[in-house]
């Protein structure tokens, strides 16, 4: 399964389903299809055609007079599939232009239909070809999600201003690329029996983890390593890193069907909410193997980590001017390489050796030499036998201010020599006899964008011309184009299917590409690729997975079998003395927790009391049973006695008695009377006027309530006649005066009442089943004693008694402590008994937050003081409900907090290069003005009658400067920054033909055959007059950033509008530029500063208060 999170901030490439049609389709436009069907073939194990594909052209007149909400294309056919183009002119609720690729007959279509498409969507420039709009996206298309594109394809702005190039003659082109992938049927294909090999099923994100396992596994020293490691039939898997991996890799070897990892990701400690995270698997990788280097430590295997995965290099430093050099050995499991830039892995890794020179500012301090100029660079001492090379497709992007995923072209050969051009990779003491060649073992590939995607794997397990890909539950075998050049990345260009036609050859960005290879030197191979059988399998393991493997059969064969048995759950006293007051309080049992026997369904009843005999020892003329009926107020009760007619009958007949509904059980209960001896008697003849009821007892003192026993009354006698029965089953004196309730019913609410002794049991309203609870009265004296002084006060707490979970704000993951409360406790009762339990003498100062049920994360926003009437509503999520509550003390009370508004400033000194993060918190209705004021009593100012300012800073441009009787209570600074600085003096005594303009960093990417200009860096205004050229505001703007004249020599001037940046001459008057009022926005407007940006990351970037979407790796045990 694949799982993608969105781009939380730019929605331009978001994937967005378009609602099902519901316009007419006969409102075309007339069009030419450039398109040619073509067959593939559809077994994907079958030697590999390249898919087909076909690109189509549809040009729509009149388009700006059109009226119409959405507009289909005419059907155009590509791998034997219709396709048709959808577009929403005036935008799908938004407003850009609405564009998706359509399956034209997905009405017609069998049930269960789907396929797969690698697609572009694209507005032409009829001006500027360069300049056209394309974009590219993979679906899976089913009855579900028959149309995928584009809800934000390109701002309406600019596709109907007729100066742009999308729009001429009131005419627009679109093209469509499609590429058509046939996919094998899931559902009836089996890997073990196509491949010989299984897969492993995904948790949820875990394709990541999956395809490193698989790699691992097929690493045949490895697995010996792992099955020789020390386990013991006691331990569990769930808690032993080692006997789950152990277990995996077995069943790995030796299942049918696909291998769950459950066992293996609770070993490391981790919930379902770790794996439905995706995190990167080079850490997983380093993080598993230090745990299993750990866990060998003191056995056989000590070490093999090591031996399979470690090299060295020597990092070196060595002066040039005199003799004078340092070195430093390290270790390595994995190489990190770089793909920007390089080719191939061998130019990586002649990158990766280069040799880096020391000089000028740069110097090396060498010690007694002093300052020296030097060569600095990495030499690899020994190369492991298994080596690992990690990709760097993933990297931060400082222009951005955001990952971003490398997809370009980058190769890697079947073969790897690292001893070529002599050598030039290795350190002078390398052992020269060591032969350093590889060959391909596996390939990791990634496939999406930076916010998500899936991982899969390509293996050659024993090193022959076979590839196999696995694919979580799936093993294909693939040929090696697809194993290796189908995953260098880059870009795929579509062939051409109309050669008459001058059209350029389409391309468009591979998402799928590799980012860890596995390489074996050829040396070692023989003894890496070696033989792994049972013998290598420790007895016990091979015990408890065979175990397993019966157990699996025998509730296979169950459950086929299922039709022809019933399972008839019988319960007796004993489980009633067993279970009320301890695991229930309301009914009589817990039917899953009596015997059950599995019986067939044609076995008379009559032979069926024999085994019951033969289980519980009691003979079977001296059994009775009861059928349990559910009754309309909810309670599940004995209902009546099986007759001898019944009892002759099959045991599926009797269940068909028993149950309207369709269930597979019958629920019994056995009567058993014993007699003076203790021994079992004949159950009593029972006639209509004799009634079957149950007793618990109530203790007051020790909150108890208890199952004494059941007696059979006549329904015309009164309950006085009982009373000394009743003090007997207690264990009281004969005339112990008591009270008597009917236990009516406990849902949605308890209903106990009082039972009157003067009235017959039959005015009463009492019947065979029902339930009496008893207990001493209670004086009016002593009724402040106790808690719960009568049996329905108890039921009612019983009911309501919940035990909540409270954990740390700070430490969400931890139980901090628990508590037993009420869920009719109010909101006060709730903060009272948490402000108890931390020692706090003031409960309002308590802030609670409720639980995500599915994140298993606090929600974002804290439960408001007072904001809910009971307990229950803090614990409900959805439909779910929570036992666990989030808490933290504050440092005033929460009513006093509620009325406060509090922001975080970034203070900008005028001076200093400095920013300080300031929290501001003041009441909800003040201004802006208060918080300057607040702020001069914190920061240093650089003299006393400075004014300041504040700013919205968002993506690297100044949006706002706020008034300062803005009320501060609609501000939001959870997306936005919000920026203090002081006003310059310039500023403030400005001429009368003087303009304030923004200026901005920004610096040019141009990715897709598109420019796209990237602001970066801190934002400023500046003062421009009237006749200054930009030789003269460059020397302002150097001065004012402090720029070196090395550096500031590089810096390119633009005036910039709408995105499209016009460069600067020197002698150019800027002001000029700036006469246009209106632009949408004055941030639209700017002086851009076009350099690369070399600054780290801000620690309060514009999403500083988001939540994270990626987590570190952990394995907690």
């Amino acid at each position: 399964m694949t799982v993608m999170t969105p781009n939380p901030i730019d929605q331009e490439d978001e994937e967005m389903l378009v609602p099902p049609s519901d316009l007419p389709e006969n409102n075309h436009q007339p069009m030419e299809v450039v398109a040619q069907p073509e067959t593939a073939n559809n077994v994907e194990n079958q030697p590999v055609e390249d898919p087909p594909s076909s690109r189509f052209t549809w040009r729509i007149d009149n388009f700006s007079r059109m009226n119409t909400k959405k507009l289909y294309s005419d059907i155009f056919v590509v791998g034997g599939y219709k396709w048709r183009v959808l577009i929403f002119p005036k935008g799908n609720n938004v407003d850009h232009l609405s564009m998706y690729l359509d399956v034209a007959d997905s009405t017609n279509l069998p049930y269960g239909w789907s396929r797969y498409a690698q697609f572009s969507l694209g507005v032409i420039n009829q001006v500027h070809n360069k300049y056209s709009v394309r974009k590219d996206t993979q679906h899976q298309f089913n009855a579900r999600e028959s149309d995928w594109g584009f809800t934000s394809f390109m701002p309406l702005g600019e596709l109907y201003d007729p100066s742009r190039g999308y729009l001429v003659n009131d005419a627009v082109i679109i093209e469509a690329e499609v590429l058509v992938r046939r996919v094998v049927d899931y559902w009836t294909y089996d890997s073990k029996k196509e491949t010989g090999y299984v897969g492993l099923k995904n948790q949820g994100a875990t394709c990541y983890m999956n395809s490193l396992l698989q790699t691992l596994y097929h690493i045949p020293y490895f697995r010996k390593a792992v099955y020789h490691m020390p386990t013991t039939e006691n331990d569990l898997p769930s808690q032993s890193i080692p006997l789950a991996l152990q277990s995996l890799f077995y069943k790995l070897q030796y299942s049918d069907n696909s291998v769950a990892t459950k066992e293996l990701t609770k070993s490391f400690g981790w919930d379902t909410y770790d794996s439905f995270m995706q995190h990167d698997v080079q850490e997983l990788n380093r993080v598993l193997c230090e745990k299993l280097e750990d866990k060998m430590k003191g056995t056989v295997v000590e070490g093999t980590i090591q031996k399979l995965f470690e090299g060295h290099h020597m990092n070196y430093i060595e002066c040039i001017n005199v003799d004078y050099k340092s070195t430093r050995k390290e270790s390595f499991y994995d190489l990190q390489l770089d793909v920007k830039g390089c080719r191939d892995v061998y130019a990586s890794f002649d990158k990766y050796v280069e040799v880096e020179r020391l000089e000028g500012d740069n110097k090396y301090h060498a010690e007694q030499n002093g300052l020296q100029d030097a060569k600095k660079g990495v030499l690899f001492i020994d190369f492991p036998p298994v080596l690992q090379l990690q990709l760097k497709r993933f990297e931060y992007d400082f222009m951005r201010d955001t990952m971003v995923k490398i997809n370009d072209r980058y190769e890697f050969p079947l073969q790897l020599d690292l001893d070529r051009e002599n050598g030039k990779y290795l350190s002078p003491e390398s052992d020269r006899s060591v032969r350093n060649l590889y060959t391909l073992h596996s390939v990791l590939v990634h496939s999406g964008g930076v916010h998500g995607g899936h991982y899969y794997a390509f293996i050659r397990p024993t090193l022959s011309d076979q590839w196999y890909k696995f694919d979580d539950e799936r093993v294909t075998k693939e040929d090696i184009k697809r194993a290796l050049e189908e995953q260098y990345g880059g870009e795929e260009e579509l062939p051409q299917t109309n050669p008459g036609f001058n059209n350029t050859p389409f391309k468009f960005t591979k998402y799928s590409n590799a980012y860890m290879l596995v390489y074996i030197r050829e040396t070692d191979k023989d003894k890496i690729i070696c033989n792994v059988d049972e013998k290598d399998i420790a007895e016990h393991l091979r015990e408890r997975l065979k175990k397993e493997q019966e157990e699996k059969e025998h509730k296979k064969k169950e459950k086929a079998e299922a039709h022809l048995y019933t399972i008839i759950k019988v319960a007796r006293d004993e489980n009633l003395v067993e279970q009320i007051g301890k695991d229930i309080y309301f009914d009589l049992v817990d039917h899953d927790k009596v015997k059950s026997f599995r019986i067939q369904k044609q076995m008379p009843f009559n032979l069926f009391k024999e085994e019951v005999a033969k289980e519980f020892g009691i003979p079977v003329q001296f059994q009775r049973f009861w059928l349990w009926a559910k009754r309309q107020n909810h309670t599940y009760r004995p209902n009546r006695p099986l007759t001898p007619v019944e009892e002759t009958q099959s045991v599926g007949q009797l269940r068909e008695v028993s149950n309207k509904v369709h269930n597979a059980e019958l629920k019994l209960f056995l009567e058993i009377e014993l007699g003076p001896d203790l021994h079992p008697i004949a159950p009593p003849n029972k006639t209509k006027d004799d009634i079957l009821l149950f007793f618990k007892l109530y203790d007051p003192e020790k909150e108890e309530l208890r199952f004494v026993g059941r007696l059979f009354v006549k329904s015309t006698g009164k309950p006085a006649e009982i009373l000394s029965k009743l003090n007997e089953l207690a264990g009281y004196s004969p005339d112990e005066e008591i009270d008597l309730y009917e236990e009516i019913k406990y849902e949605p609410t308890v209903m106990c009442e009082p039972i009157d002794k003067k009235f017959t049991f039959r005015a009463s309203q009492l019947e065979d089943g029902d339930i009496v609870c008893f207990q001493k009265p209670i004086s009016v004296e002593s009724d402040q004693q106790f808690r719960y002084p009568d049996v329905p006060s108890f039921l009612d707490f019983v009911h309501n008694r919940l035990v909540v979970h409270f954990r740390s704000f700070e430490k969400p993951k931890e139980d901090d402590f628990s508590l037993e409360l009420s869920k009719l406790h109010t909101y006060d009762d709730v903060v009272e008994r948490v402000a108890q339990q931390l020692g706090l003498d003031d409960p309002s100062k308590i802030r609670l937050t409720s639980h995500n049920c599915y994140s298993q994360q606090p929600k974002p926003q804290p439960i408001k003081y007072r904001g809910v009437d009971r307990l229950t509503d803090m614990l409900v999520h959805y439909n779910q409900t929570s036992d666990i509550l989030y808490y933290e003390v504050l440092d005033i009370p929460l009513p006093e907090l509620q009325g406060l508004k509090t922001l975080k400033v970034a203070f900008h000194h005028a001076t200093k290069e400095e920013v300080v993060i300031h929290t501001i918190r003041l009441p909800k209705q003040s201004t802006v003005g208060d918080v300057i004021n607040d702020l001069k009593t914190k920061v240093e100012l650089s003299h006393p009658d400075a004014e300041l300012r504040l700013l919205e800073v968002f993506y690297h441009k100044i949006y706002k400067v706020f008034p300062q009787s803005e009320k501060i209570e609609n501000i939001n600074d959870q997306y936005w920054t919000l920026r203090a600085e002081e006003v310059p003096e310039e500023e403030k005594n400005l001429g009368p033909n003087d303009r304030v303009i923004h200026v901005y960093h920004f610096t040019k990417d141009t990715a897709q055959n598109q420019m796209q200009i990237q602001n970066f860096g801190e934002p400023f205004f500046l003062v421009i007059h009237e006749a200054e050229t930009l030789a003269e505001i460059r020397v302002r703007i150097q001065k004012k950033l402090q720029v070196a004249d090395e550096e500031f020599a590089k810096w390119k001037f633009a005036f910039l509008s709408l995105g499209r940046p016009e460069y600067l001459q020197e002698t150019d008057i800027v002001s000029s530029r700036f006469q246009r009022r209106d632009v949408y926005g004055a941030w639209e407007q700017y002086l851009g500063l076009e350099h690369s940006d070399s600054t780290p990351k801000r620690s309060y970037a514009a999403n500083q208060n988001r939540h994270t979407y990626e987590k570190p790796v952990k394995i907690y045990n």
